[in-house]
């Protein structure tokens, strides 16, 4: 069943500027306050690594170590991203 829909062009990750956010990527999983978008990359300020979830349930990370300052992360390498904790 086709559905007609309203078109947000502030969607995807620009929709969640502000917001903090967790990035899966190739090989790590960032989190931060997504502050930037662009094209390449998205700029993450209070970044952390996240090395272990914990449960999903748990409103903090179980291990998540903190970058030393604002990160960027190129949008090539993330696979999914959103808001988790």
């Amino acid at each position: 069943m086709k559905k007609l829909v309203e078109l947000d062009e502030n969607e995807g990750l620009e929709k969640l500027m502000g917001k903090r956010v967790t990035v899966y990527c190739l090989n790590y999983i960032y989190t931060g306050l997504l502050a930037g978008v662009n094209d390449h990359d998205i700029l993450l300020k209070n970044a952390a690594v996240v090395y272990e979830t914990g449960p999903y349930t748990d409103s903090t990370w179980k291990d998540a170590q903190a970058l030393p300052d604002d990160w960027y992360v190129r949008t090539a390498c993330i696979e999914s991203y959103g808001i988790l904790k």
